[in-house]
């Protein structure tokens, strides 16, 4: 079964066709933004001793490098969390997952199940395999943008407001249900981001990678080149 949005037809992360897909590991080390300048990072995400949110790895960091090189004038990405470990992806997933069962009490849990990873990756999948979360492999990053004295511009929400967001309608990339000028900035990382490689969950306007499995999904690669790091 195809696991897919039965509005627009989106693949989710945990897609059989996603997890099909095999890992090459390539073993490159993780790059951490606090030990450079050139990119900006917010506040600790979601908990407050999460100290690894500012790393990935280093093909990804020189990408984001350049893909901030394409962005007009004044204009720079900010870092919401880029890795995250395992014990974190399972509590945000937990957490997604029962307000999902809360609100549709009478779902089954294939379909609570696919109703959350719209929003946050499993650690175990559907048929009780063992999954790779992007996070988890440095290769995912949530960013948006900051003007040029460092506020954050409108994108229609924050990443931080994810959780709020109920019907995941606002989270989508293309949303239609938000301002003109939040569907331009949108636009505007969309394309700097995917000039120099990366790919977009769609249903997450802030959620980009490269070389993990949705990559590799999305982009036709045969393989992906990250896997789980620990």
């Amino acid at each position: 079964m195809s696991l897919k949005t039965d509005a627009d037809e989106i693949t989710l992360i945990a897609d059989p066709k996603v997890l099909a897909i095999p890992i090459h590991e390539n073993n490159e080390p993780m790059v951490d933004l606090k030990n450079q300048t050139i990119l900006v990072f917010g506040t600790s995400p979601e908990v407050p001793n999460n100290t690894n949110y500012t790393k990935m790895r280093k093909t990804v960091y020189e990408k984001l490098v350049q893909a901030q090189s394409l962005l007009p004038t004044g204009i720079r990405f900010c870092l919401y969390e880029a890795y995250r470990s395992l014990e974190l992806q399972k509590k945000l997933f937990d957490e997604r997952y029962n307000k999902v069962k809360k609100a549709h009490a009478t779902w089954t849990h294939e379909a609570i199940f696919h109703e959350t990873i719209k929003l946050v990756s499993p650690i175990i999948n559907l048929d009780n395999s063992i999954n790779i979360p992007p996070h988890a492999t440095g290769a995912a990053i949530d960013v948006y943008l900051l003007d040029a004295a460092g506020k954050p511009l409108d994108m229609g929400m924050h990443p931080q407001d994810w959780v709020e967001d109920q019907q995941g309608e606002l989270s989508k990339t293309e949303a239609t249900c938000i301002p003109q000028e939040a569907r331009h900035n949108r636009q505007l990382m969309s394309h700097a981001l995917e000039q120099v490689g990366f790919a977009n969950y769609p249903t997450e306007f802030w959620h980009w990678s490269y070389g993990d499995r949705y990559w590799a999904y999305q982009t036709g690669a045969n393989v992906a080149v990250y896997g789980m790091m620990k």
